[in-house]
């Protein structure tokens, strides 16, 4: 090549070269669908609440966080639509919606999202919290949520939550809440772990000046609920609760708190566990109630004198155990035991205002002890009965019966001879 080919061959200009142009062309692209981004979820998603059957939602606005693989929506509420009047009502709102994948997981080879609440708040009312309702609630609610999260969630967490029951139909008016609700669920898809319960939910919240602690493990890929649970809500202020309670019993509380222990356990289809309320200084009839009708006061007081029956003198607390056994086919608790523990409780010994740490996963499916309690002496006497009757060989029938032949005959002998 000579001198005069080379001084022609100029090098072209740095953003006029082809790799140059390619790349920058895909950085625009990139910058160009992160600003749409946002704008596309924000309408894909307000398209999805809004055809939901028998629910009507908005969202205000979605950010995007591509730098962690989330996306935030923020001020969502769902409400329930009255298919034939077509009247809303409120269900489900939160402040906040992060939806993100765990990247703690990725470093184990498993690709699972998280899931952060903010500031929730859920609705029941009255003729729309029937057990089957609630459960249709949950499942389309999980339904929605799937929808927004692809993966499969290993971790969600509730931060200031807030669950409300209204009935607007009574009188007065019951509307009774939850607060500052904190539930953290970790470990939710965790097929490597071959523990029996690998998974755990721990939960607290604020009703009515008292505090509400739940801890639980389980086994959330199990075909059957498996789970070991425990609660225990302290010093609940009954007072804070005479809306409810002239409502629904008629008749308001002056004073007392109100506790409940409680231990569950599940496996293959069958539950054990018990619940253990506690009411202390409970005061039903007072001078604010003077006012009154004449009805009223007869019925207030007497529930209050029914309490002051009931109420252990050295604890001033009223109390019962109710044990609960069966499947989730056909639960029950044994209210004639409740009854018993009740009077027991009365005018025996106070029960102790604490779990009894008596209930775990070991305990489903194994053999109980038959109740000792008041009536259990004439069933183990029945039992026994029952048992000797079984047990009693034939021979002996036989040799019974031959002795009292002999004795008939020896008798009517005796009888021919006079």
């Amino acid at each position: 090549m000579d001198k005069t080919e080379k001084k022609h061959k100029v090098k072209k200009p740095f953003f006029r070269r082809t790799g140059i142009r390619i790349l920058l062309g895909l950085i625009v692209v990139l910058i160009a669908l992160r600003i749409a981004l946002p704008y596309i979820a924000l309408k894909y998603a307000n398209k999805a609440l809004a055809n939901m059957h028998g629910y009507y939602g908005h969202v205000n606005d979605i950010d995007i966080a591509l730098y962690r693989g989330a996306y935030k929506i923020n001020n969502i509420y769902l409400h329930k639509v009255d298919t034939l009047t077509q009247e809303e009502t409120e269900f489900f709102e939160a402040g906040q919606i992060d939806l993100s994948v765990e990247w703690q997981a990725l470093l184990d080879g498993k690709i699972v999202g998280e899931l952060e609440f903010r500031d929730p708040r859920l609705r029941f009312t009255k003729d729309k919290a029937e057990p089957d309702d609630v459960k249709k609630d949950t499942t389309d609610f999980r339904k929605l949520l799937d929808g927004f999260m692809p993966l499969r969630v290993n971790r969600f967490e509730i931060i200031s939550g807030v669950i409300q029951y209204i009935d607007a139909g009574s009188t007065p008016k019951v509307d009774i809440q939850l607060d500052n609700a904190h539930i953290l669920a970790e470990n939710l898809t965790s097929e490597k772990d071959t523990s029996l319960l690998p998974a755990t939910v721990a939960a607290d919240a604020n009703i009515y000046q008292g505090h509400l602690d739940l801890h639980m493990r389980l086994d959330p890929l199990a075909k059957e609920p498996t789970f070991d649970m425990n609660t225990e809500l302290k010093d609940t202020h009954l007072p804070d609760l005479n809306e409810f309670f002239k409502a629904y019993a008629k008749l308001d509380v002056n004073k007392g708190t109100f506790g409940l222990y409680a231990e569950v356990a599940a496996k293959q289809g069958n539950f054990i566990g018990y619940v253990k309320p506690v009411i202390k200084d409970l005061d039903v009839l007072g001078p604010e109630d003077r006012n009154d009708n004449i009805l009223r006061k007869m019925w207030e007081a007497i529930a209050g004198g029914v309490g002051q029956l009931l109420t252990n003198p050295k604890h001033d607390q009223v109390a019962t155990k109710i044990p609960l056994k069966g499947s989730f086919k056909n639960s029950k608790a044994n209210l004639w035991y409740a009854v018993v523990e009740v009077l027991r409780n009365a005018f025996i010994e106070a029960l102790h205002p604490s779990i009894d740490q008596e209930i775990n996963i070991g305990s489903v499916g194994s053999d109980q002890e038959k109740s000792k309690g008041l009536f259990g002496k004439r069933d183990e006497k029945k039992d026994d009965k029952k048992d000797d009757k079984k047990e009693e060989p034939k021979t002996e029938k036989k040799e019974k019966k031959g002795l009292l032949n002999k004795l008939f005959k020896k008798d009517k002998k005796k009888e021919e001879d006079k």
